[in-house]
C-alpha cells in the first residue's frame, strides 16, 4: 500500500497566494448562508431538483382552499427580500388565481356598439394576477396590511402566490421603528390603490429621471404617441 502524502498549497489551491486570496476564499464561505443556496437554486427552475420540488407542491397547493394561511414562507430567501421577519406581527398567506384573461360580461356577445369594442373574448386585464391575488387577500385579511407578495408555483389553470401581511395593532410591529409606517391608517388597503410594488408596476411608476413616458404602461403610451387621431368634422 503507497504511503499518503500530504497535497501542497498550490494542489488544493491552484495558483492562489497563500495569504490574501485565502483569507478572501474562507470569508466568501463564511459570509454564504443557508438563504444564499436557496436563493441559487431558484435561479435554476429547470433544473431537476426544482422541477421535481415545483411538481410535488403544486400537486399539494391544489388540493388547499384557495386563500389559506402559510406557517412559514416557501421562498424564505424571496419573503426576507420584500420585508419578511419571522416574528410576531408577519403573517404569510397563499393564494391562486385563475390563469387566462377576462371575458367581457355581455349577453350572447352582444356588445352594442362600434366595431372597435365589439371583442368579447382575448380581453386582457390592466392590472397583473399578483395584483389581484393580493387584494383578494387583503379583502380576507381586512384587519392586517399587505406589505409585499411574490410567486411561488404554477400549472395550466392557475398560479399561486405569497402574501406577507402586518398587523398594525401588534405591539412588535408598532414599536419597530422599520415596518412602524405602516401602521398609519393612510396605508390601509394599499393593495386596492395601486400601492404595493406590483401595483405601482401596473400605474407604470417608477424612480429616477429617466423613468418616464409610462403613464398607463409604456406600450400604451408608445402607441398614444404613434397613433393619429382625426376629428370627424375639421
Amino acid at each position: 500500500m503507497p504511503a499518503l502524502r500530504t497535497p501542497n498549497f498550490h494542489e488544493t489551491h491552484g495558483n492562489l497566494t497563500p495569504t490574501q486570496s485565502t483569507n478572501d476564499k474562507l470569508d466568501l464561505i463564511i459570509k454564504m448562508g443557508a438563504l444564499k443556496y436557496v436563493e441559487e437554486l431558484q435561479k435554476k427552475k429547470q433544473s431537476d431538483v426544482l422541477r421535481f420540488l415545483l411538481r410535488v407542491r403544486c400537486w399539494e397547493l391544489r388540493q388547499l382552499n384557495v386563500i389559506h394561511r402559510a406557517s412559514r414562507p416557501s421562498r424564505p430567501d424571496k419573503a426576507r427580500r420584500l420585508g419578511y421577519k419571522a416574528k410576531q406581527g408577519y403573517v404569510i398567506y397563499r393564494v391562486r388565481v385563475r390563469r387566462g384573461g377576462r371575458k367581457k360580461p355581455v349577453p350572447k356577445g352582444a356588445t352594442y356598439g362600434k366595431p372597435t369594442n365589439q371583442g368579447v373574448n382575448q380581453l386582457k386585464y390592466q392590472r397583473s394576477l399578483k395584483s389581484t391575488a393580493e387584494e383578494r387577500v387583503g379583502r380576507r385579511c381586512a384587519n392586517l396590511r399587505v406589505l409585499n407578495s411574490y410567486w411561488i408555483n404554477q400549472d395550466s389553470t392557475y398560479k399561486y402566490f405569497e402574501i406577507i401581511l402586518v398587523d398594525p395593532q401588534h405591539k412588535a410591529i408598532r414599536r419597530d421603528a422599520r415596518i412602524n409606517w405602516i401602521v398609519n391608517p393612510v396605508h390601509k388597503h394599499r393593495e386596492s390603490r395601486g400601492l404595493t410594488a406590483t401595483g405601482k408596476k401596473s400605474r407604470g411608476l417608477g424612480k429616477g429621471h429617466g423613468y418616464n413616458k409610462t403613464t398607463a404602461g409604456r406600450r400604451k403610451t408608445w402607441k398614444r404617441h404613434n397613433t393619429l387621431n382625426l376629428q370627424r368634422y375639421r
